[in-house]
Formats: C-alpha cells, structure tokens, sequence
C-alpha cells in the first residue's frame, strides 16, 4: 500500500508560540503509524502574502499551494485566540482552494477551553474547503497542559486520543485519495 503524506500544519507565527512544541509532540505520536509520512508545515516559513493584496502567483504562494497538493491529509494545530483561529491561518486556509479539496483533517487545539472555539470556527471552514474534518479531537488545557503558558508538558491520556484521531485521518485520507484520482 502507497504511504500516505500527512502535513502537521502549525498554525500561529506568533513570536514565542508553543504550537511547535504540540506540533513536533504530534508528529512523534504520528510516526508510530508506519503507513504514512509526517511533515510538520509551518505557515510562518511560507510568510503568505495578505490574500487579496496581491494575484495570487505571488512565489510564496505557488509554494504553499505546491506543497498542500503533495499531502493527502492534515492535522491542524490551533490556538484559540479571541475566541478563533489566527488570522495566519486563516489567511493560509484562503490563499488555495482546490488544493484543500477531498482531504482529510484533524484538529488538536489548545487554549483556555482547550481551544474547542477555535476548533468549532476552523471545522466550519474546511467544511467550505471540502475538507473532512474527523471526529476526534484532542484539546489540550493551557492551565494543565502547559506549564506558565510556555513550556508543554501534556498528560499522558492525550496520546491514546490523538492515536484515535490518526487512525481517522488515514483512513478518511485514504478513501479521498480514490476521490480524488477519479
């Protein structure tokens, strides 16, 4: 069976952000799964022109959209800010389309509600993108799963739930691919 790619996307660029630290924490996690690769895609590496600012063939953005269309599935790191997603990635999410199609998702958000706002208005979004996002969803608390706010430490309970939430993302991921080549 063909391996699938998953991207791990980060999705804050926010200066001392701790989404690398869930995101690596993830892919550790994901590596266990031996029928699919892990690539941890930080947005802020892209640095995404603002969508609409420019024509959209901007190098950046052919990039990002290159590099979308290469993965077969996603796992979404969120932070809840104000009660959303970041405005990066939003802006990512907008900046393709067809890229995004007929894939599967996960989401692992943290926060104070450990994220699940965020999670709820992203989940909404994919749905437009023709995104399928699975039901599992790891959340992580920032009052116990992080120690002052920067330093990771998750209980151990979450890696059975994120396990869960692979075992979805490969198997939606690969029921897509077919959609997708037909």
């Amino acid at each position: 069976m063909e391996k699938l790619n998953i991207g791990i996307i980060l999705g804050s660029t926010r200066q001392g952000r701790v989404s690398t630290q869930v995101g690596k924490w993830v892919k550790k996690i994901a590596q266990q799964h031996e029928d699919a690769n892990y690539e941890i895609l930080d947005i802020a590496d892209y640095n995404l022109p603002f969508f609409g600012t420019g024509t959209g063939k901007e190098q950046k953005v052919i990039a990002w959209k290159t590099k979308l269309s290469s993965m077969d599935g996603f796992v979404f790191i969120v932070q809840e800010y104000n009660h959303s997603i970041t405005g990066a990635l939003k802006n990512a999410l907008d900046s393709a389309y067809e890229e995004w199609n007929n894939k599967a998702a996960g989401i692992v958000s943290y926060g104070s509600t450990g994220g699940a706002r965020a999670a709820e208005h992203l989940r909404g979004i994919l749905g437009e993108l023709s995104v399928a996002a699975v039901r599992a969803h790891p959340t992580l608390s920032i009052f116990t799963d992080f120690t002052k706010s920067k330093v990771f430490q998750p209980a151990d309970f979450h890696i059975d739930y994120v396990a869960e939430m692979l075992d979805q993302i490969l198997s939606w991921s690969r029921a897509l691919k077919t959609v997708r080549k037909s």
